[in-house]
């Protein structure tokens, strides 16, 4: 009955409100930065190349960011949308990040601007710039709560799931046991990490997110390139079923549209205000260098790893069903290329992805934590937090997946729903920091930002 109610709420969201939320405010921010997301990607890698004079780098902000985005759901979510919404939701995923790579650069651009001063550097996200700029601190808490939920509550549980539904694939699998084996020793190395504190995760994400997505498009470009000959036929087939409105609107809650939207949201976050609470943490000399920043980690997570997933899928030859829905479509695609090689190899992509998936996630709860309580909290409560955490890392590979993925996109809504009228509201702000940014680098400077040059009437712990 919950997962019924859950699902109900999910359709509704997803069939209306988010898609006109989500693909308005795209195109909106597009226009008014005058398509940044595009006509600036020689800055945005300058911006990721650039060393900090201490504390958190552009890199390694991204790479906290990406950890988030580029988890199970690239693996998993895509598989799930081959299968259950048809090769034409890939085109869907595609335009969704295209779109919000706008809306990513608005969001962690406000976070940049609204960043506070913390004891182990700076520290924002959403929650900040709502109650710094709009004078809210009750939808300020609210978002924190929401985001609490979605990342340390439905996005772990479903992360822990999608890992241990990879080792279904192997003969020493039991459905009453395995899942709680691996939950525990995912529980156990989450908790370890955890209680070296943020230094320790970004670490950790800063080393094996780009080792691992390197390693996953590499193999995926190999098993494209041993089935080249069917590369022509996907191609039509994604653009044959996104266009075939008949279908799509005769069965919309199930269609390619629908699940492209609601995978490339999942996975690449762009809109949803998560990604926000890493680019704060980055120490630059322009809150707009974190903004081009994180429209590469869009670009990496959907273009990049998504599309990995679903080509070597798609060219593999297997057939998506519903019955293959989720890691065994991937697992299947691989075996049919690589042979017995190919389930193990998605078993430790997973590994990876779960693990820095979990890591990221926490990071940003623990900034909404920060936030709710006006300071950072003591060591008997967050070793608390850290064994609660850590505990429903370990119940969410024993649920149901169903209930999970529904869980997951109607907490992830929630946050969309309040994050992007907020930016939208906040956006001129943004965009007078972008002309700013721009008119340096005309002029042949390294851009440095003031508060003042954009008559910022908000009082700021930075850019006075």
């Amino acid at each position: 009955m919950l997962n019924d109610i859950i699902s109900a709420v999910n359709d509704a969201l997803y069939s209306y409100i988010l898609i006109i939320l989500l693909v308005a405010g795209g195109i909106y921010f597009t226009v008014r930065t005058r398509f940044a997301s595009f006509r600036l990607f020689g800055e945005q890698l300058r911006a990721v190349t650039e060393k900090s004079d201490g504390g958190v780098s552009s890199f390694q902000a991204l790479m906290v960011s990406t950890a988030s985005r580029v988890g199970t759901g690239n693996i998993v979510g895509v598989s799930t949308a081959l299968c259950l919404g048809g090769f034409g939701s890939v085109f869907w995923m595609w335009i969704i990040a295209i779109i919000g790579s706008a809306s990513a650069l608005i969001e962690s651009t406000l976070a940049q601007i609204y960043k506070k001063k913390g004891e182990d550097g700076c520290y924002g996200g959403p929650a900040y710039y709502i109650e710094t700029a709009l004078k809210n601190r009750v939808l300020a808490v609210i978002f924190s709560v929401l985001l609490i939920l979605t990342y340390g509550v439905g996005f772990n549980m479903l992360a822990s799931y999608n890992l241990q539904s990879t080792f279904s694939a192997y003969s020493f699998y039991d459905a009453n046991t395995t899942p709680v084996i691996i939950g525990l020793i995912l529980a156990a190395l989450v908790f370890y990490c955890l209680m070296g504190g943020g230094g320790r995760v970004i670490k950790a994400t800063s080393f094996l997110v780009p080792v691992m997505g390197v390693a996953y498009i590499l193999v995926s470009l190999l098993i494209v390139v041993l089935n080249i000959t069917s590369l022509p036929s996907v191609f039509a087939a994604i653009f044959e079923e996104a266009f075939n409105f008949e279908a799509i609107f005769g069965g919309f809650g199930g269609s390619c549209v629908m699940y492209g939207i609601k995978r490339g949201l999942f996975s690449n976050e762009a809109g949803v205000g998560s990604a926000p609470n890493a680019s704060a943490s980055a120490e630059v000399s322009h809150p707009v260098k974190q903004g081009l920043v994180q429209v590469l980690s869009v670009f990496i997570d959907t273009i990049l790893v998504c599309s990995a997933t679903a080509f070597m899928c798609m060219c593999s030859g297997v057939e998506p069903t519903e019955k293959l829905s989720g890691a065994p479509y991937v697992q299947a695609a691989l075996s049919e290329t690589l042979g017995g090689f190919g389930p193990i190899f998605i078993t430790v992509a997973m590994i990876l992805f779960a693990f820095t998936t979990l890591l990221g996630n926490l990071y940003y709860v623990d900034k909404c934590i920060i936030h709710i309580m006006k300071r950072k909290p003591g060591k008997l409560f967050m070793t608390v937090y850290h064994v609660i955490a850590s505990l429903i890392v370990l119940a969410g590979s024993c649920l149901s997946a169903d209930l999970l993925w529904n869980l997951a996109d109607v907490l992830m809504g929630g946050m969309t729903l309040i994050n992007m009228p907020v930016i939208f509201i906040l956006s001129k702000y943004a965009v007078r920091a972008l002309k700013d940014y721009e008119k340096q680098r005309y002029e042949g400077k390294t851009p440095v930002f003031r508060a003042a040059d954009i008559d910022l009437p908000h009082k700021v712990d930075y850019w006075e």
